[in-house]
C-alpha cells in the first residue's frame, strides 16, 4: 500500500475525508469520528449507526487507495520494477495521496490551473508517465534515459516563418 488511511488522516485530514467519503444520501460523518476510524482508535463514544457510516466512508477511502495503487503499479510495471516497491520512495506515497484524494473528490468540477487537488493529480500522472518512459528516476537503483548533449532536435512551429536562427536536420 503506497498510502494508508493513517497517512491520509494526517494529510489531507479527517474533516476533508469525512466530507468526500460520506454517503451522498446521508449526513456527513463527524470529523472526530472519521479521524478515530482512520487511526484505528476507539469509537465506542459514538452511536453504532454513526460508526457504521464512518466504516462505510473508510471503505470508500480504501477503494480509492486500491485504485491509486493499481494505477501506480500499472505505470511502474512498464518500467520493470518489482512490485510492490520495497523500500517505498516517499515520492510514490505523495503520488498515491494525490491520486486517492482526486478520486475521492469525484464530483468536484475543477481546473488544474486553480485547484490544488486537480493540479497535484495532474502532476502525479505526469511524473508517473515520465517514470514509465524512463525519464524520471525513483532513486532506487534505476537509471533514466538521458538525451545526449549533442543531439539536435527539430522543433516545428507552424505559425512562424523560419529564420536564420532555426536549426534543421
Amino acid at each position: 500500500m503506497y498510502v494508508t488511511p493513517l497517512q491520509l488522516a494526517e494529510n489531507p485530514g479527517a474533516l476533508e475525508l469525512s466530507q468526500v467519503a460520506s454517503d451522498d444520501n446521508a449526513p456527513t460523518v463527524d470529523a472526530a469520528l472519521m479521524d478515530a476510524v482512520l487511526r484505528g482508535a476507539d469509537t465506542t463514544a459514538w452511536p453504532d449507526d454513526q460508526v457504521a457510516a464512518a466504516q462505510d466512508a473508510l471503505a470508500r477511502i480504501n477503494d480509492a487507495i486500491t485504485d491509486a495503487n493499481a494505477l501506480i503499479d500499472g505505470f511502474l510495471a512498464r518500467r520493470g520494477y518489482t512490485l510492490p516497491l520495497n523500500p517505498l520512495p516517499p515520492i510514490v506515497s505523495s503520488w498515491a495521496r494525490a491520486i486517492t484524494r482526486y478520486k475521492l473528490h469525484r464530483n468536484r468540477i475543477s481546473d488544474p490551473k486553480t485547484d490544488p487537488i486537480a493540479r497535484d493529480y495532474q502532476d502525479a500522472m505526469k511524473f508517473l508517465q515520465l517514470t514509465a518512459n524512463g525519464q524520471f528516476s525513483l532513486g532506487i537503483g534505476d537509471t533514466v534515459t538521458e538525451q545526449g548533449a549533442g543531439d539536435v532536435q527539430t522543433i516545428f512551429k507552424p505559425n512562424r516563418r523560419p529564420g536564420p536562427w532555426d536549426i534543421y536536420e
